[in-house]
């Protein structure tokens, strides 16, 4: 596939994020002929001007969307109608300039909270429209769904040649750690750390701890996408996952014992747990473009710990 990237001018849309610079790099071995990422203080994305202007200047061959505004439960709960609108409109507006300016691809990402609360285990494709998705986090993953609607729509209406790829809950070095934003891996570090330093007895988190979920490294997700963007152009949306789930509870024990942390889990349970349960089938992935996630999970994690450890304040500074 090296004559894919040696033609092609890419450009990435939120390339400073978590995911985005994971993806910036994994281009770096890949040799693009140019790469466009242009930072949110020149083009609003949520402005279909800014985007046409951002499209009529760069002229890309290949769009990697990646810009959304994310956040834990927490977030979710705190600001559904900013994060509905403005992952509705960044999404819309992108896919729609790419179909006027004629790009060749379009490669989007959505989330692993569109799927219905009660989704049978693992999360196949074909469950997206079986249900509505879990309260706390419905209104951003119903904001990203809608994209899948529209590119295969564009596919029908217009030949436009636009993927979508449902990464499960990422983590790894570069995560966000305030407490505003951060998702339960980074989250639940910081809190193990802070704890152990401050030589607090306890902890606490919320929900029962009964409810699980999958996590994929970033780097992994990272070389799914650019492996989707070279190998596939069909309108059924793919799952990037590792087909294992681990309960809350038996996160927070693997982070404490990596962190060295002995003390208490409190568990407030008048907080919500999320959706029961996420694993999902990732054997699309490698039907279609030969993806199996490489990190091992307590590895990841180490790498995470240690990288949360080394750059605090950098992790801790980033609230949207």
């Amino acid at each position: 596939m090296d004559g894919f990237w040696g033609d092609t001018h890419v450009l990435v849309t939120g390339a400073s994020g978590f995911l985005g610079s994971a993806v910036m790099r994994a281009l770096e071995q890949r040799s693009p002929a140019r790469v466009s990422a242009p930072p949110t203080s020149q083009y609003d994305l949520r402005r279909a001007d800014h985007v046409e202007a951002m499209f009529d200047e760069l002229r890309p061959d290949l769009v990697i969307h990646l810009a959304a505004r994310v956040g834990g439960i927490g977030a979710n709960m705190a600001r559904p109608s900013e994060l509905y609108l403005d992952n509705l409109l960044m999404g819309t507006y992108v896919i729609e300039a790419a179909r006027r300016a004629g790009t060749p691809k379009v490669v989007v990402t959505g989330t692993i909270c569109s799927y219905p609360k009660h989704t049978p285990v693992p999360f196949r494709e074909d469950s997206l429209w079986q249900g509505y998705p879990e309260e706390t986090n419905a209104p951003y993953g119903v904001a990203k769904l809608a994209q899948l609607t529209q590119l295969q729509a564009n596919r029908a209406e217009h030949g436009q040649s636009g993927i979508y790829l449902l990464p499960t809950n990422l983590y790894g070095p570069g995560d966000k750690f305030h407490p505003d934003v951060s998702h339960v891996i980074p989250a639940l570090i910081k809190k193990c750390i802070d704890a152990q330093e401050s030589g607090a007895d306890h902890i606490e988190v919320w929900g029962t701890g009964a409810a699980s979920r999958e996590f994929l490294y970033v780097e992994d997700a990272a070389e799914a996408i650019l492996l989707a963007s070279e190998r596939y152009d069909g309108p059924d949306p793919v799952n990037l996952g590792t087909d294992e789930e681990m309960p809350i509870r038996d996160l927070v024990e693997l982070i404490k014992s990596e962190v060295g942390f002995d003390g208490e889990v409190r568990w407030d349970t008048s907080k919500p747990d999320g959706q029961p349960r996420r694993r999902v089938d990732p054997s699309r992935a490698k039907e279609l473009f030969g993806f199996e996630a490489a990190v091992p999970f307590q590895e990841g994690l180490r790498r995470t710990i240690a990288w949360y450890r080394e750059h605090r304040a950098v992790a801790e500074a980033r609230a949207v």
